[in-house]
């Protein structure tokens, strides 16, 4: 016979412990001031930037339209327009493996195109940066790349945030990667926006310059979100987590008896509570990304406790005069491997996000990882505490109610 592990003994334990991390996430939000908003849900303009110096400069001064763009291995050049005949010039970083080589053959191969190369000959193509910020479709205003120099020195968070300081009082900076890709993540609230002296995305590039040097700050992203949208998709979020919740409930109810309804609900509660303790302890940005995850750990809670409840209710048929809380412990026990493999198989997947993605992305693959090992433990322990705790009460106020009614005809 299988032994059967005794769960149940840590229903309690695992009460008290998430209690204190529930409790610690609330203490968490109100000491750290809430949620590091990402630009999703806190209006005003959020960039991306990297130190990088000028690699070269690309103008056009030929017929038709001439089209810069790049992807992870290679650049192009596209030319269109009346009276041109359309061709794509596609230069390789593998074939032209350094700047001089790369810049060399724009020039020769592309007529019209006019070079303008600052770095040295030598550097890797393969650590062009193009910005974001410039104008795709060439002109006489030059295009600028960038690259990053091997054996750059690090740029200190401090000296970023203290060239910004004319900005406003609202502008936090964010260090992205390690020290030596010098890119960081720099966020303007909506309040700052309206202050005079241009565009905001233009002024915080042309600030960073004045103290950095001139061409050398590439923009690798730029988002501008409205209060009114920010607003609004708060609400969403609001509404979607409490629709999910309502319809989770809805639906254990009627597949299962009530206490198993309210236990599910409790997990998954339990489940996001969480997962906010470690987004506001982590100060990992909250944006869409995180609503995602947490969305995506509730399907996942909710699939792995609903089938072991089944299996509950199967145990029960098969042994009916048994107590609960021993149908319990033989239930998790018996999905105890199912559990095991399902969720290994699973983070294995996710931990790869983890370590080969960056950004939002390592952050969403972060969170899973979090979530799957408390979906785990909140099915185990307290959806099946919350049931095997409603079944003592249930006795309980059965027992006292049969007591009471014994009592009656005694003083009759």
């Amino acid at each position: 016979m299988k032994r059967i592990i005794p769960f149940s003994r840590f229903f309690l334990p695992a009460a008290i412990l998430s209690t204190v991390l529930a409790v610690t996430g609330i203490v968490g939000y109100v000491v750290k001031g809430g949620f590091n908003l990402g630009v999703d849900f806190q209006a005003g303009l959020i960039q991306e930037v990297q130190f990088a110096p000028t690699a070269f400069s690309l103008t056009w001064t030929g017929r038709g339209n001439a089209t810069v763009s790049f992807d992870r291995g290679s650049l192009y050049i596209v030319i269109s327009g009346a009276g041109v005949e359309g061709i794509t010039h596609q230069f390789s970083f593998a074939e032209y493996e350094t700047v001089g080589a790369l810049t060399g053959a724009l020039a020769s191969r592309v007529e019209g195109l006019a070079v303008k190369t600052q770095a040295p000959g030598n550097s890797l193509s393969q650590w062009l940066i193009h910005s974001a910020q410039g104008n795709p479709q060439l002109g006489n205003v030059p295009y600028v790349v960038h690259y990053l120099a091997s054996g750059s020195a690090p740029i200190p968070i401090g000296d970023v945030r203290d060239s910004l300081i004319s900005l406003g009082r609202t502008v936090s900076v964010q260090q992205l990667g390690a020290d030596e890709d010098r890119h960081f993540m720099i966020r303007l609230e909506d309040s700052e926006l309206e202050t005079e002296g241009g565009v905001p995305a233009e002024k915080i590039i042309s600030t960073l310059e004045s103290s950095f040097g001139i061409g050398g700050v590439a923009v690798i992203r730029s988002d501008y979100v409205g209060s009114r949208f920010s607003q609004n998709l708060t609400q969403q979020a609001g509404i979607l987590l409490g629709l999910t919740l309502l319809l989770i409930l809805a639906y254990s109810a009627i597949r299962f008896k009530p206490q198993f309804a309210f236990g599910a609900v409790l997990a998954i509660l339990h489940d996001a509570l969480i997962i906010v303790a470690f987004v506001v302890w982590s100060r990992m940005e909250f944006n869409t990304t995180t609503i995602a995850a947490i969305l995506t750990i509730l399907g996942y809670s909710i699939n792995d406790t609903i089938v072991i409840f089944d299996r509950i209710r199967e145990t029960r048929r098969i042994y009916p005069d048994d107590t609960l809380v021993n149908i319990l412990d033989r239930a998790l026990t018996e999905t105890l491997s199912r559990t095991i493999i399902t969720t290994v198989t699973t983070m294995l997947a996710v931990l790869s996000l983890f370590i080969f993605t960056t950004g939002s992305m390592k952050d969403f693959a972060l969170a899973l990882l979090v979530g799957m090992i408390s979906g785990v433990y909140s099915t185990i322990f307290i959806a099946s505490g919350f049931v095997n705790l409603w079944d003592i009460q249930a006795k309980k106020r059965a027992k006292k109610k049969l007591v009471g009614g014994a009592a009656v005809p005694v003083k009759a």
